[in-house]
């Protein structure tokens, strides 16, 4: 589902499950910029929080925040977080796919605006490493929906990436005119078919195969910012579940009421799942307390009305982690059939696991540094991240006069395809009009750093050389 702020791009879905093969690794390092460590930032979210992920998968427009929870971790909730994975029908165990073959998505067409970067992170599958975080983030979840509707749940994890644009805006009810479709924050393939933005570009398509619950897991793609919370390819899971006449009636509740009733009481027990004993109040006020701080706010998104985010503050600020909705009924009538109500969600896994696992920066969850990766065990969910890097940061500052080619997203995308995932961060520091030339001028800050080891300034300098030089030639801006 597609996040409610997309804050000049996208900010929308993400997820799925085993492990890539280390000689895939190695040839995924290989292929990228030579300057590229082996770490790398995934997520969505301008807000503030790893959980804004699923939010990201649903919405698209401005919300009204109301603060109302807060999760509290007791002793003997953690005690309950070793979970074993369960071995069921319903959630099957798969081998992660094959990345799609290069020429397929580094196509010649026109509209193709996919880089090498970006396909050096496909066939990766983190949602299919069980000892990695988002694996055992997905395992979580899935244990979760398991336990508490045995056999219900299907799910699914091994689903194509490139999708037709049908699918991943229209089949959803994403308006023509909306940001998400642009250039600017999607990759397309072709005028016709881009990289999921969402795991709710494969709503439509399940929900035509008479599915009544499933969870769709995948990694998805998304020209964002460049920060600790946003990557350009994260994971999503998607959960839609699905009732009939029987099931409201049943409650004595009209079939809106009892679809949101149903999919808050899921949801609350899925962040008491993860984090421990939970105290919601859906719109009203509440006294917070325990560890973890959440709020729920009213939203929008196109596909599902009504519609709530779920943000957790994290490192200062809040960040959305999820977007949730009563499903639009012509979305469940046209691909599923008449006289049913439904609920769906979205959330980003690396948000989650963010919170879950204290892990600072998203670029962490690409590093095959064993420091990090033996860290974390499948079915532990009481690790907590240890930093073993204490590698300075190195700024280097750029100012130019914008131009018309000229977008933060387009900036963002040129110096990844530059630095990769020594790139820690890239913020505008000033911005100024001149009165008389009514000419705008952007500096921009570049924060290089490396998990992994110590920046040599030759190799920096190199760098943004390099950056300079493709600003101007590519963005045609004039350097100051």
């Amino acid at each position: 589902m597609r996040a409610a702020t997309l804050k000049g791009a996208q900010r929308a879905l993400m997820s799925a499950c085993m492990p890539a093969p280390v000689a895939a690794r190695a040839r995924t390092l290989a292929s990228a910029s030579p300057a590229v460590c082996s770490c790398s930032y995934s997520s969505t979210s301008s807000s503030s929080s790893p959980l804004a992920t699923l939010g990201s998968s649903l919405g698209l427009c401005g919300r009204q925040q109301r603060p109302f929870a807060r999760i509290n971790s007791s002793s003997s909730a953690r005690s309950r977080r070793a979970l074993r994975p369960l071995a069921t029908a319903a959630v099957e165990a798969r081998r992660g796919p094959a990345a799609p073959a290069k020429d397929q998505v580094l196509t010649s067409d026109p509209a193709n605006n996919v880089t090498e970067y970006i396909y050096s992170k496909m066939g990766i599958n983190l949602h299919h490493q069980p000892n990695h975080p988002i694996g055992i983030i997905k395992q979580a979840i899935y244990d979760y929906f398991e336990q508490g509707s045995p056999g219900v749940f299907k799910a699914f994890d091994d689903m194509y990436p490139v999708v037709a644009c049908t699918a991943n805006f229209d089949e959803i009810l994403i308006p023509a005119d909306h940001v998400s479709r642009s250039p600017n924050d999607t990759y397309y393939v072709s005028a016709d078919k881009v990289l999921r933005c969402h795991t709710s570009a494969h709503q439509a398509e399940l929900l035509r195969t008479k599915q009544p619950a499933f969870l769709v897991t995948g990694d998805v793609y998304r020209r964002d910012s460049i920060d600790a919370t946003h990557y350009p390819v994260f994971h999503q899971m998607e959960g839609v579940r699905i009732y009939g006449p029987a099931d409201w009636e049943a409650a004595g509740l009209e079939a809106t009421a009892f679809a949101e009733r149903e999919l808050k009481s899921a949801l609350e027990g899925l962040a008491k799942h993860l984090f421990g004993d939970v105290e919601c109040r859906w719109g009203l006020a509440k006294h917070l307390f325990g560890d973890v701080e959440c709020r729920w706010v009213d939203a929008y998104f196109p596909f599902t009305e009504p519609s709530f985010e779920l943000e957790i503050f994290f490192n200062g600020k809040w960040m959305e982690v999820l977007g949730c909705g009563v499903m639009e009924q012509v979305i469940l009538d046209k691909n599923y059939g008449e006289g049913h109500k439904a609920w769906a969600f979205g959330l980003g896994l690396e948000r989650l696991a963010m919170v879950l696992f204290d892990i600072p920066d998203i670029r962490l969850f690409w590093s095959d540094d064993d420091r990090f990766l033996k860290q974390f065990k499948a079915g532990d969910l009481n690790s907590k991240f240890k930093s073993y890097s204490k590698f300075p940061p190195c700024y280097k500052d750029m100012a130019f006069w914008v131009s018309p080619e000229f977008t933060e997203n387009n900036l963002c995308e040129l110096v990844r395809g530059i630095g990769g995932d020594l790139v820690e961060e890239v913020v505008c520091i000033d911005n100024f009009t001149n009165p008389k030339t009514q000419r705008t001028s952007n500096c921009y800050r570049i924060t290089y750093r490396s998990m992994e080891r110590s920046l040599t300034d030759e190799e920096i300098n190199g760098l943004q050389a390099r950056v300079r030089q493709g600003v101007a030639e590519q963005l045609k801006v004039e350097l100051r």
